[in-house]
């Protein structure tokens, strides 16, 4: 049988924006669109670092869920930009919490790809009672071979990205590609943090699809790039705030949480050992290996798997 790929929902407008405090430091931007009476859906970003955008809200039906996103501490809308202090996992999981709580949602289906899936499973393993389901794409634990894979092995399928990338930073030969942007992106002039974080997000996003995409002159703002940049150096310099073995390990408690997940064969970001990984330690998940796809959630067959996956939750509460 012909496989039939579904394409995202039609554009759709936000019926709720705001901003929510959650330290003195902190606030976070959260939007609502959707049925404003529907089921609850939280859509969590990558990066670290990279913020929500529109086409994300796409992937549910409008008609049906209530689909809320949120850029993350330091990230996007979300402020300040670019601000590392008080930011870990641990405070992200917390803010999904108070989120939660803030709009008066019981529980959520929980939605996140690469560092998004990363997220959503420490939030399940912390406060499962608050999630009615996973669907997850990417799968990224941050673990040490994980990073050296994204941070040095890749260039053995991207090497002249990977060169570009490496050869970047001024820095002295005894430091090495993390510490030598980190020094950049973090400096106090935009005139050396802009360019150093942009050849370093360019770096990820040329690495990203299957086939190549056309590249043109980068339309975001320097200050966003800079601010992608620095959280996103901030966690991988302290693995993400957290110990991928034993995540891995703690999934075994989630049997009750219907999970799906999504993973593309030649993903050069997140490989696909990972979602395997997780698998064996969650049987009862649905495992859906995309053969023609890398990493992004926009290439045909993952996007299609991903639709699939709300639709088919859909279909299972109305059941």
């Amino acid at each position: 049988m012909e496989t039939v790929l579904k394409n995202l929902f039609p554009e759709l407008n936000i019926f709720n924006s705001a901003y929510l405090n959650v330290t003195e430091q902190h606030t976070l931007y959260y939007e609502e669109c959707g049925n404003p009476k529907g089921y609850p859906v939280i859509f969590l970003h990558g990066g670290p670092g990279s913020g929500c955008n529109a086409a994300q809200r796409r992937f549910f039906d409008p008609e049906f869920y209530r689909i809320v996103l949120f850029d993350q501490r330091g990230c996007g809308r979300s402020m300040p930009a670019g601000c590392i202090e008080n930011n870990t996992t641990q405070d992200l999981v917390e803010d999904i919490e108070a989120l939660r709580k803030h709009l008066n949602i019981s529980r959520w289906l929980v939605f996140g790809g690469s560092w998004g899936s990363t997220l959503a499973l420490v939030y399940a393993i912390h406060h499962p009672q608050s999630i009615s389901g996973l669907i997850l794409r990417g799968i990224f634990l941050s673990r040490p071979d994980e990073l050296k894979w994204f941070m040095h092995d890749a260039q053995h399928f991207f090497p002249e990205a990977w060169a570009k990338w490496a050869n970047y930073p001024e820095a002295d030969k005894h430091q090495n590609i993390l510490q030598s942007y980190a020094e950049l992106v973090f400096d106090a002039d935009p005139d050396i943090a802009g360019p150093a974080a942009v050849a370093w997000n360019h770096y990820e996003s040329s690495i990203m699809t299957l086939m190549p995409r056309e590249s043109g002159a980068s339309t975001t703002p320097v200050e966003v790039e800079i601010a992608r940049a620095r959280v996103q150096i901030h966690y991988i310099q302290n693995h993400c705030f957290i110990d991928g073995d034993a995540v891995l390990k703690s999934c075994k408690q989630l049997s009750n949480i219907p999970m799906t997940i999504i993973q593309g064969r030649y993903d050069m970001v997140c490989p696909p050992k990972t979602a395997w990984e997780l698998f064996h330690q969650t049987p009862h998940a649905h495992l859906e290996i995309i053969a023609d796809a890398g990493h992004s959630a926009m290439e045909p067959g993952v996007t299609s798997a991903l639709v699939n996956a709300t639709e088919n939750f859909k279909d299972s509460v109305n059941r």
